[in-house]
């Protein structure tokens, strides 16, 4: 990746972020690391094919890009001539929906005369943690910490020493607890996506009554692969017994499956812990949203002496403020990218 690096003025900052990277539209308005809007428009048609269908959203982000980015951009009382920089999703994503972002950028930056910036949607996930709001006090981490950023497709364990620093150190060998989450779900006949309504079920049961498989894998390194074998073979074997056994068993099956999966996480981050010497702790990522691990992280760092850092729900989806708050940064250290840029669905470079 290239960047043009440039002198720039620290104070005055307002970029316009843009987010699509999978099937949520969104802009935002983030101006000297404040935020100042944050629109986000949703696509329920995917609901009734219990996934995203990467053709149909791709279509609805034409559709919805430009009122999306008009109304971030009149809700925080700016001017278009005011943008400083545009920041986008160059990726990881689907490539139809970052094609509609990253060319609607392209277009905008070029016609007022703004800068460009390139980001990368996981390292984005990490510094929404950053983010703030006038008149609201927020406790920002200090550098260095170790971030689990933990959605529907990746897994990590990472070290951060500062914004552009990063360390992968421990990451999922094969599926992502997103994943488990939502594919589980799908076996007991649950709506997509599977994660939120998994979380809901699982406060009305018992995380005891159900043992599924948890792996046992060396290092730092995740898997859920088996976890999910575990669980679609006690279905299997229960349904055989009781064809109506799922439905009257759906808060303990939650809880139990829930509970497994933030025990894996945090066995991991614990040795994490061990291993770095890193106190100072970061979730991120639309799992972070999960209360269950939510609640078993900030019941650990109190037990050990973290320093625990919880992004706000709001930004533990897919929003245009953690592009807009990652450009921010990008931009007061000059890292700008040109017309030429070209997003990329597998993009793994953290500090893109």
């Amino acid at each position: 990746m290239q960047y043009e690096y440039l002198s720039v003025n620290k104070v005055g900052i307002v970029i316009l972020g843009i987010e699509t990277s999978c099937d949520d539209t969104s802009a935002a308005i983030i101006r000297d690391g404040y935020m100042l809007s944050n629109v986000i428009s949703s696509q329920e048609i995917h609901r009734q094919y219990g996934g995203v269908v990467p053709e149909l959203a791709s279509r609805a982000h034409i559709q919805n890009i430009v009122p999306v980015v008009d109304t971030a951009i009149k809700q925080a009382n700016v001017k278009k001539e005011d943008i400083n920089a545009v920041a986008f999703t160059r990726g990881p994503g689907l490539l139809g929906s970052l094609l509609v972002g990253t060319s609607f950028a392209k277009g905008f930056a070029l016609a007022s005369n703004a800068k460009l910036v390139a980001v990368n949607h996981l390292h984005a996930h990490i510094l929404s943690n950053f983010i703030q709001e006038e008149g609201k006090e927020k406790k920002l981490p200090k550098f260095p910490f170790l971030c689990l950023l933990v959605s529907g497709g990746h897994t990590q364990i990472i070290v951060l020493r500062d914004y552009f620093d990063m360390e992968i150190i421990g990451q999922t060998i094969d599926d992502a607890a997103g994943e488990a989450f939502d594919k589980c779900a799908k076996v007991m006949g649950l709506s997509y996506p599977g994660g939120p309504v998994v979380d809901r079920h699982a406060r009305e049961g018992d995380s005891s009554v159900f043992k599924f498989s948890k792996p046992n894998i060396a290092g730092l390194n995740y898997s859920f692969s088996g976890l999910k074998t575990s669980f679609l073979y006690t279905l299997r074997d229960k349904v055989k017994e009781d064809a109506a056994f799922v439905e009257k068993n759906i808060p303990n099956l939650c809880a139990s499956l829930q509970q497994t999966i933030v025990d894996i996480l945090l066995d991991k981050l614990i040795k994490a812990v061990a291993t770095t010497g890193i106190k100072e702790i970061v979730i991120a990522g639309g799992v972070a949203a999960n209360s269950g691990l939510r609640n078993a992280v900030t019941n650990i760092a109190n037990e050990k002496g973290w320093t625990a850092h919880l992004p706000e729900f709001r930004f533990t989806t897919d929003n245009a403020a953690m592009i807009g708050i990652t450009g921010y940064f990008k931009y007061i250290n000059g890292m700008f990218t040109t017309q030429n840029v070209a997003p990329a669905a597998r993009f793994e470079d953290m500090g893109v």
